[in-house]
């Protein structure tokens, strides 16, 4: 339909804390990485949320290797949008994740935003997202309740975070019995959103732990939301069979939501 939004697609190939123990086809190494970035864009993904990892396969916020991975993907799948993220894992600070960002100067990051708050430095906070906004970088904020979501549109209504970083990814099913997630619990998300949307044009992506991932993204992807898919949340197809690897974790999304004519 002509001028309608594209959606996004994005993939969350590993996350922080699985690995090969986990399932087999969880990219650690950059080539890894790299590899999956190709097969999962060439099967639909618009855009990868990358993680990168240490030399012995744990976490961490290194400027060199975030500077490593974009320039591979640069070259081996320039036309895959690329997003860094912070996330701490109770690693790291604030200050940390600031200075990382300024550092790799990516042109997204997502910033889950009760870790950016977390040493409740409002004023270093609020710094942070200015400066982002000054030199073109897209910050995606994470929120894991709608009631967390809330309090991020009112920082932006009193100008704590700037009116035009409007991009926000809900997380569901983080924090349920056996992190498992249901469309349900989109609800209270978009109760929020009809209450800013229309005033201040959000953006908005979703994530869903476990099974009920697919069912989901596909409510989320009809109330107007980019998805976001991948084994970092979730290593199982909607029927339970486990997901070959990722690239097939977005074939099956694509594939769902062609059935709903989305």
């Amino acid at each position: 339909m002509s001028g309608q939004k594209r959606r996004e697609i994005f993939v969350a190939p590993n996350g922080a804390r699985k690995g090969h123990s986990d399932h087999p086809a969880l990219p650690i190494t950059i080539p890894e990485i790299v590899t999956t970035a190709n097969a999962c864009f060439k099967a639909g993904a618009s855009g990868i949320h990358a993680h990168v990892r240490d030399d012995k396969g744990g976490h961490i916020l290194d400027a060199g290797l975030y500077g490593e991975l974009l320039k591979e993907l640069d070259i081996q799948v320039p036309k895959l949008k690329v997003q860094i993220t912070t996330e701490s894992v109770g690693q790291y600070s604030p200050v940390q994740q600031r200075a990382l960002v300024f550092k790799v100067h990516p042109k997204m990051v997502s910033v889950a935003m009760g870790e950016m708050f977390g040493d409740d430095d409002l004023a270093a906070a609020s710094r942070f997202y200015y400066a982002a906004q000054e030199r073109a970088i897209d910050v995606q904020h994470i929120v894991y309740s709608a009631q967390e979501f809330a309090r991020l549109a009112k920082m932006i209504l009193l100008g704590t975070v700037p009116a035009r970083q409007k991009n926000v990814l809900f997380v569901l099913g983080r924090y349920s019995e056996n992190q498992q997630s249901d469309p349900s619990m989109l609800i209270p998300y978009l109760d929020v959103l009809g209450a800013q949307r229309m005033a201040q044009n959000w953006r908005f992506m979703v994530c869903a732990f476990g099974q009920g991932e697919t069912g989901c993204l596909v409510a989320a992807a009809k109330a107007g939301g980019d998805l976001r898919v991948g084994v970092e949340n979730n290593f199982f197809h909607a029927d339970g069979q486990t997901a070959k690897d990722n690239a097939s974790r977005v074939s099956a999304l694509i594939e769902a939501l062609k059935l709903q004519h989305i």
